[in-house]
C-alpha cells in the first residue's frame, strides 16, 4: 500500500484529532511523490517510531525535514514547525541542524544550534562537523571550549576536527590540551593520531611529532608520510631522508605523497643524485606520474640544475597543464636558457594554455636576460589584455624595461604601483645596477630610505654591486655596517660575497679578508672573489694558499675559481704555478678549458717575457683564438717591446673586429715604440676614415664631493 493512500485514505482527520498532522502529512505528500523512499521505509518508519516512545506528532516532522531537498523546502518546514511549537524536540531540531550545514547556511544552523535548551554529545557533534567541513577552524576551537563545559563525551571524531582546526591555526596550545585528552581518554585511533602528528608539525614542533610516531603501535603509510613531511617541512630534510629508509626496512611501500616530500628533500637539499634515485623507485615500484608527482620531479630537476632531465619529464607528461608548462618556462629561465623559455612559450603545442601571472613573471624575467624588448612589450600588451593586476608581473615589468635600458619606460611602471614593496624597489634597482647605471641605481636607493623601506639581502647585493662599479669606498662601508646592525653578513652568503667583493674591487684586501672570515657559509663565487681579490693585489701566494683551503673543504672548484687563480698567478708573475694550474684543470680534474682560460695562460707566458712560448701555446689551441687571447699576447708584447711578434697579432685582430678603436691605437703605439712615424700616421689616417675615435681610459678616486646629490647616499644607510 502506497503512502500517499494511507495519507488520502486511512489518515483522514476525524473532528477529535488535532488539525497539525494533517497539515503536515498534506505538505508532505508534495515532497514525497516527488522524493518517494524506498517501497518498505513507511513501514520500519512507523515500526521505529512506536519503538522509540517519541510522541507521534514527532515523526511526520521528521519524515518533513528528511525530504527537503532544497534551503526554501528547509525554511517552509522549519516555519511550520515554529508556527506549531515542535521545535523543542531535540532530535528533530538536530536534523534542522544538519541540514542547514548540508544546504551551506551554517550560521543559521549555528542560531538553530543555540535554540536547542540542552543540547547532547551527538548535536554538539553535528554542529562541529558543519564547522570542519565548511573550513571554519576559527569557530571550531571556542566551540569546543564551550561543549566541554556542558558535555563531557569524548569520540575520534570529535578529536579529528578540534585537532584539524588547531593545526590550520597553528594554535599549539590548543592542541596540546586535545592530546592530554587523547591520552586520558586512551584513545589509539588512527585517525587521531596522525592528526596529533600533523598538527604538532605544521607548529613547528618535530620532536614533539616524532615523539607521538614513535609512541603509535600500528604504522601505515599515512603515519610514516606524515613524519617524513613533517621533517621536510621543518627543514629537517636529513632527517625525513633516513626515515624514508627505516620506512623501506619494514616493507612498507610508500605513495605519491610520501615521494612528492622525498622530492622536496631532495630539493632543499641540492641532492641530484638521491632525486634521480627517488625517480627510479618511482618507476620500479609502478607509481602513478601524476600531475603533482611529475611537477615535483621537473622542479627536482630544475632546482638541481638538470634542466635536460627537467625536459625529459616534462615531455613525457600525456597532457600538458599550467602548473608544468610554467615550472619548465621558469626554470629555463632560473638556468640561464631565456631562449628555450620563450622557446617552450611560443610553441604551438601548448597555444591551448593561458599563462598565468608566474608564466608571465618568467618570462619577462627571460626577456630581460636576453635583452628582447620586442617580446617583453608583447607580454605587455598580453598583460593588458588578460588584466594581470599581480605585484610580481609589475616587478618583473619594472625588471624588464630597467634592464633593456628603457629607463623611462621603467620608471612609468614603477610610479603606477600602487602599493610598492621592498620587492618593488629591488626591481627597478638591480636592473639600473646590471645595465651599468650604477649612479641611478645610488639615486634608487636613495629614495628607497626616504620611503622609509628597509633594504634587504637582494637589495644590499645591488647596491654594493653599484658602489665596486663607482669606487664608492664610504658608501660601501656604510652599507656593511648596516648589514652588521641587522646579521645579514653571516646570515645570508650573497650580501657576504658582494661585500667581499666590492672591497676587493676597491682595493681593501684587509676589510674584504675580515668579511671572508665571518661568513659561516661559503661557496665557489666566495672564495673565487677572495681568491681574486688577493690576485688584484698581487699576492699569488695568498691566492693558492686560499685554493688549497678551498680543496681541504671538500668544495670542487669550478671554471670562474680557475679563472681567478690563473690570473692572480698572472699578476703575480708564477709563471710555474700557472702551467701547474692549467694542467690540473685541463687534465687531472677533466675541465674542458674555455676562452677565458685559455687568455689567462697567454696573459701568464705573455706579461713574464715567454713570447715564443705564448705564441707557441697560441697555434696549438685546439680552438680558434679570438681577440681576447691576441689582446693579453700585445699587452706582454708592449711590456717587452717585441715589435716582430707584435705586428702579426695585431694585423690578425684587426681582421677580426675592423671596428674596434683600442686596436688600432695598440698598433699606432706599436709603430712609435719602434720610430715607424709614417706608418704611425697612416693608422691615424685610417681611423679617421672609417670614424673611429679613441676611448679615454679612466681611474676611480674618492673625493671629497659634500655637494654632489649621490655622497648624501650614505647618509641614508
Amino acid at each position: 500500500m502506497k503512502l500517499t493512500f494511507a495519507i488520502k485514505g486511512i489518515l483522514r482527520p476525524p473532528p477529535h484529532i488535532l488539525s497539525l498532522q494533517w497539515r503536515f502529512l498534506q505538505y508532505a505528500v508534495p515532497l514525497y511523490q516527488q522524493n518517494p523512499p524506498p517501497p518498505k521505509e513507511p513501514l520500519n518508519f512507523a515500526h521505529s517510531s512506536l519503538d522509540s516512545g517519541h510522541s507521534f506528532s514527532s515523526h511526520p516532522s521528521f519524515y518533513l525535514l528528511r525530504v527537503c531537498k532544497n534551503i526554501n523546502s528547509l525554511k517552509k518546514a522549519h516555519a511550520l514547525l515554529l508556527v506549531h511549537g515542535l521545535t523543542d524536540d531535540l532530535l528533530c531540531i538536530t536534523k534542522l541542524v544538519s541540514l542547514y550545514g548540508s544546504f551551506g547556511f551554517v550560521q543559521y544552523a549555528r542560531k538553530v544550534f543555540d535554540q536547542i535548551p540542552s543540547p547532547d554529545f551527538y548535536s554538539w557533534k553535528v554542529m562541529l562537523r558543519w564547522y570542519f567541513l565548511n573550513d571554519m577552524y576559527s569557530e571550531i576551537v571556542p566551540f569546543y571550549r564551550r561543549m566541554r563545559v556542558f558535555v563531557q563525551g569524548h569520540d575520534e571524531v570529535v578529536f579529528t576536527f578540534v585537532l584539524k582546526a588547531a593545526c590550520e591555526l597553528r594554535d599549539v596550545v590548543e592542541g596540546m590540551k586535545v592530546h592530554c585528552q587523547v591520552v586520558k581518554t586512551n584513545t589509539v585511533d588512527s585517525f587521531v593520531v596522525t592528526g596529533l602528528l600533523d598538527m604538532y608539525s605544521k607548529c613547528g614542533e618535530v620532536q614533539s611529532a616524532r615523539v607521538v610516531f614513535d609512541e603509535m603501535f600500528d604504522r601505515n603509510v599515512v603515519s610514516w608520510t606524515s613524519m617524513i613531511a613533517a621533517y621536510v617541512q621543518n627543514d629537517c630534510e636529513e632527517e625525513g631522508l633516513v626515515l624514508f629508509n627505516r620506512m623501506r626496512e619494514g616493507f612498507i611501500a610508500g605513495n605519491q605523497v610520501t615521494v612528492g616530500s622525498l622530492l622536496m628533500a631532495c630539493t632543499k637539499l641540492g641532492y641530484l643524485h638521491q632525486g634521480k634515485w627517488v625517480h627510479g623507485y618511482v618507476i620500479k615500484n609502478g607509481t602513478e606520474m601524476e600531475h603533482f608527482l611529475a611537477t615535483c620531479l621537473l622542479d627536482m630537476y630544475v632546482k638541481c640544475g638538470d634542466i635536460r632531465d627537467a625536459r625529459t619529464v616534462f615531455d613525457d607528461l600525456s597532457t600538458a597543464e599550467l602548473v608544468s608548462w610554467t615550472a619548465m618556462i621558469a626554470g629555463y629561465t632560473q638556468r640561464g636558457q631565456p631562449d628555450k623559455a620563450l622557446e617552450l612559450f611560443t610553441n604551438e603545442k601548448w597555444a591551448g594554455l593561458m599563462p598565468n601571472s608566474l608564466t608571465i613573471a618568467s618570462l619577462l624575467s627571460a626577456c630581460a636576460q636576453l635583452s628582447n624588448t620586442t617580446m617583453g612589450k608583447a607580454l605587455h600588451v598580453q598583460i593588458i589584455k588578460l588584466g594581470l593586476d599581480d605585484p610580481a608581473v609589475s616587478n618583473a615589468l619594472v625588471y624588464m624595461y630597467a634592464k633593456c635600458h628603457m629607463t623611462g619606460d621603467a620608471c612609468d611602471i614603477f610610479e603606477t604601483i600602487t602599493h610598492t614593496n621592498v620587492i618593488s624597489w629591488n626591481s627597478i634597482i638591480s636592473g639600473y645596477a646590471q645595465n651599468g647605471s650604477a649612479y641611478e641605481a645610488l639615486g634608487l636607493f636613495k629614495r628607497m630610505r626616504l620611503a622609509s623601506f628597509l633594504p634587504d639581502a637582494v637589495t644590499l647585493v645591488c647596491v654594493l654591486s653599484s658602489c665596486a662599479s663607482v669606487g664608492a669606498l664610504e658608501l660601501g662601508s656604510s652599507l656593511h655596517a648596516l648589514s652588521l646592525k641587522y646579521g645579514t653578513v653571516s646570515s645570508s652568503i650573497y650580501v657576504g660575497t658582494a661585500l667581499l667583493n666590492f672591497y676587493a674591487k676597491c682595493g681593501d684586501a684587509k676589510s674584504a679578508r675580515g668579511v671572508f672570515d665571518e661568513m659561516r657559509e661559503k661557496n665557489s663565487v666566495t672564495w673565487s672573489a677572495m681568491i681574486g681579490g688577493c690576485g688584484i693585489q698581487g699576492d699569488g701566494t695568498g691566492s693558492l694558499a686560499l685554493f688549497r683551503d678551498m680543496l681541504k673543504q671538500n668544495l670542487e672548484p669550478n671554471e670562474v675559481v680557475f679563472t681567478t687563480l690563473l690570473t692572480a698567478c698572472s699578476h703575480a708573475g708564477m709563471v710555474g704555478e700557472g702551467r701547474q694550474l692549467f694542467d690540473l684543470m685541463s687534465k687531472e680534474l677533466n675541465f674542458v678549458p674555455s676562452m677565458k682560460h685559455y687568455t689567462c695562460m697567454v696573459d701568464l707566458l705573455a706579461r713574464s717575457g715567454n713570447l715564443e712560448e705564448a705564441l707557441e701555446f697560441i697555434n696549438k689551441m685546439p680552438v680558434q683564438p679570438n681577440v681576447g687571447v691576441y689582446g693579453a699576447f700585445l699587452h706582454g708584447y708592449g711590456l717587452h717591446s717585441r715589435f716582430d711578434l707584435g705586428e702579426v697579432a695585431l694585423r690578425r685582430m684587426l681582421e677580426l673586429h675592423p671596428d674596434e678603436s683600442c686596436y688600432y691605437v695598440l698598433m699606432s703605439n706599436l709603430y712609435a715604440s719602434d720610430g715607424r712615424w709614417s706608418q704611425v700616421k697612416q693608422v691615424r689616417e685610417l681611423m679617421k676614415q672609417r670614424g673611429l675615435n679613441k676611448v679615454p681610459g679612466h681611474s676611480l678616486v674618492q673625493m671629497d664631493i659634500s655637494n654632489d646629490p649621490y655622497d648624501k647616499v650614505a647618509a641614508f644607510a
